[in-house]
């Protein structure tokens, strides 16, 4: 069978800092522009812009020349409230009622943004959206905050698809949308077409969850409107390179992926930082491993054999299947 889709390619765009004296000599200031230029030579071909990070210092039509200037499209953009030291203690669970809306705002700008730059995706993590500590949070109170804010921002222009994007925790310790469960919940009671999930598979790990299974629950429940590749440990976000310690998981998400009828980007959350990796050789691997594990997919994906085995739950029989693929 051949492959149903050929995927766009991401990546996260602030690791193209990494050697930036090296590869920019000089340059005492490196713009959003330079890192598209930079992340489109390891073969990245789509981009997912952070706001306002990335719109600090360039207009909307200038990153739309970026990106075309580098052969890229626009996946979408997602926001980012923890680099705000206001949001600490949350941006739609604020116990401040003007930080709340503050936020919600702000969302809308983003959302306003990117209907300029004629995109489709905003992505929402709401990683500082949480508690620390027992008897901190009125839990009630934030979950309604929370579902109301999201309904507001889905609203503003329901032609832009709304992604959440859960983890358990980090930086707060515990998340509000710590699972795919929990934010199933919430996107039923958003209860707007124009959300979805984003799965971002290191945090679908830590989480305690099995990447396919998650991957089918939100496709039976509502949209996988992103994925997020990369691998680790299952303790916390690693960010490593695709296929690095889960081949095999990610395989299955893929074969689930292609089931579902995923046709969006792949983007690339890994962390070359953590170890000074080149991020152009680590990103150029990461595709080079997809690919790879793709095509894998591809041929178990109508295997009559495999899904016969997996009707009788037949572990060795599944097991040996798959990795005679692989490693054929």
């Amino acid at each position: 069978m051949k492959q149903k889709n050929t995927p766009r390619f991401a990546a996260r765009l602030n690791a193209f800092k990494i050697g930036s004296e090296t590869y920019w000599p000089g340059k005492n200031f490196i713009t959003t522009a330079d890192l598209l230029a930079r992340a489109a030579t390891a073969g990245v071909n789509a981009a997912d812009l952070n706001y306002p990070d990335h719109f600090v210092d360039d207009s909307p039509a200038d990153l739309l020349k970026a990106l075309t200037d580098s052969g890229m499209i626009l996946n979408g953009i997602a926001m980012r409230y923890y680099t705000k030291p206001g949001y600490k203690l949350g941006a739609f669970t604020h116990p401040n009622a003007a930080v709340r809306r503050a936020a919600i705002d702000e969302t809308k700008r983003g959302l306003d943004v990117l209907a300029e730059m004629g995109g489709n995706l905003m992505t929402l993590w709401m990683g500082q959206d949480g508690f620390d500590y027992s008897f901190q949070m009125d839990y009630e109170r934030a979950w309604g905050d929370t579902i109301d804010a999201m309904i507001e921002v889905a609203d503003h222009n329901p032609a832009i698809d709304i992604a959440l994007e859960y983890k358990p925790n980090e930086p707060r310790a515990f998340a509000l949308m710590p699972d795919a469960a929990t934010t199933l919940l919430a996107i039923k009671e958003i209860g707007r077409d124009n959300t979805g999930v984003t799965l971002d598979f290191a945090h679908v790990l830590y989480a305690d969850e099995m990447p396919a299974f998650a991957a089918a629950l939100i496709a039976r429940h509502s949209r996988i409107l992103g994925v997020h590749l990369n691998d680790g440990y299952g303790k916390w976000d690693n960010g490593l390179m695709v296929g690095a310690v889960h081949p095999i998981q990610t395989i299955e998400l893929l074969v689930e992926l292609e089931r579902s009828g995923y046709k969006g980007a792949i983007y690339f959350d890994t962390f070359p930082d953590h170890s000074g990796l080149d991020p152009v050789s680590e990103a150029q691997t990461n595709i080079e491993v997809l690919q790879r594990l793709r095509a894998t997919a591809v041929r178990l994906i109508d295997n009559g054999e495999l899904q016969s085995a997996i009707a009788r739950q037949d572990a060795p029989t599944a097991m040996r299947i798959v990795q005679s693929t692989m490693l054929a």
